[in-house]
This record gives C-alpha cells, sequence and structure tokens, in this order.
C-alpha cells in the first residue's frame, strides 16, 4: 500500500459528512483533491451543495465537475470546510501552506462552522514545526519585509515555482518558507511574532480551527479524531 491510499482514504471518508444545502469551503492539495474528486461524484448522484475555494486550482477542479463554485465576497459563512495538513499534533494545531494557499485556506476555516481536517498517517506529528513553515509576504517591499524577518533570527528562502522563478500565491504574493533547527517550544509567539512584522500577511501555523480530523492509513484504513 502507499501513501495515496491514504490520502484516498481519508479525502473519500470527509464526504460523508456532506450535506444538501451546504456551502463547502474546498481546500488545496493532495488529499484534498481526492476530496473533491470524491464530492464531484457525490453531486452527480444527486447530492446538492455548492462551493467557495481556497485557490484557483481547486475552484477549477471543482468547475470541471459541475460543482457550483462561489464569489468568496458574496458571502459571510461556510457550514464545512475540507482541508488537508502538512503537519498536525495532539492539540490540533497545524502548519499548512505547502499548497502555497494557507491564507487562503485559513480565512475559509476561520468562516466555517467546521473544518475538518483529512490528512495520510504521516502527518502526525510530537510537535510541529518539523516542517517548512510558509509566510505569505506583501509583495511591495518583499526584501524589506524578509530582511526583517531574518533579523529576528528566523532562517529560510524563497519559494520557488518549477521554472526557477519567484513562487507567488493566487493573491500574488511571494512566500518565504521558515525552515526551524528544531520544532519551536511555544508556536504561538512564533506566529505572533512573524504576524506583527509589517509586510507579513499570514504564516502557515493554524491554531484553533480544527475540527475533526481523518486520518488515512497505507492499509486504507481511516480513522476520526473528534
Amino acid at each position: 500500500m502507499t501513501l495515496e491510499v491514504a490520502k484516498e482514504a481519508a479525502g473519500h471518508r470527509a464526504v460523508r459528512f456532506i450535506e444538501d444545502d451546504m456551502i463547502v469551503g474546498l481546500g488545496t492539495g493532495s488529499t484534498a483533491c481526492y476530496f473533491i474528486d470524491a464530492l464531484i461524484e457525490k453531486c452527480q448522484q444527486g447530492l446538492k451543495i455548492e462551493a467557495v475555494a481556497s485557490s484557483e486550482a481547486s475552484a477549477s477542479k471543482a468547475r470541471d465537475g459541475r460543482i457550483r463554485v462561489l464569489d468568496i465576497n458574496a458571502i459571510t459563512q461556510v457550514d464545512i470546510t475540507v482541508d488537508g495538513a502538512d503537519e498536525i499534533d495532539q492539540q490540533k494545531r497545524m502548519i499548512k501552506g505547502g499548497g502555497g494557499a494557507h491564507t487562503r485556506e485559513k480565512i475559509l476555516a476561520a468562516a466555517s462552522k467546521e473544518m475538518i481536517v483529512v490528512v495520510d498517517e504521516t502527518k502526525l506529528v510530537n510537535s510541529i514545526g518539523q516542517t517548512k513553515l510558509p509566510v505569505e509576504i506583501l509583495h511591495y517591499g518583499s526584501p524589506i519585509t524578509r530582511n526583517r524577518i531574518e533579523r529576528q533570527g528566523y532562517k529560510g528562502q524563497w519559494r520557488l515555482a518549477k521554472d526557477g522563478s519567484i513562487f507567488l500565491t493566487d493573491n500574488g504574493n511571494p512566500i518565504f518558507d521558515i525552515y526551524f533547527d528544531f520544532p519551536p517550544p511555544f508556536p504561538e509567539e512564533d506566529h505572533e511574532r512573524l504576524l506583527n512584522t509589517l509586510g507579513v500577511i499570514d504564516t502557515g501555523f493554524f491554531f484553533n480551527l480544527a475540527g475533526r480530523v481523518i486520518i488515512g492509513h497505507t492499509d486504507g484504513r481511516v480513522t476520526i479524531q473528534t
């Protein structure tokens, strides 16, 4: 069995929590893609929902499956958002943004009655901060902002696109990926410090947002943490 089996199992299980007339937030990333695939299939079988997406890629995928995608600026609340995570600990603290959409993902999650997190078992960690921490930075003056971040002791690099150019989010901003020597003991403090740095839009730290966590295992099993 492979990790793809685990991701697919988690993504497909999440569809069971979607009901008619819901507004569903669509996350970004490989496991979220499996959820969107399953949601499209369920809609073709008669499920009636509308969606809002955290990225152009997820919106396009949903539209291709004939799911109606709403303008985020036309709504004020989402029923359920289903999204993945790069890391999640036992307190449901997460790092997200491997796909470059963490700011939009956080807006959707915060607007939702519940955020359901879909992950494969390798994303479970004792302490978050083992993977990179994405920080979206306003494009205007971004080298200045990076300098401010580095002066605080953080080490990292600009995220690059496949062609070697600076990666830009759907918001048109670069991402500075921070790498910790070891997981920070108080990630909430790092989040606040970075967020208070002029030019930083948001970090990939997610706190107090996750509801149920659906975990896919490589043998095809699914477990759910409430």
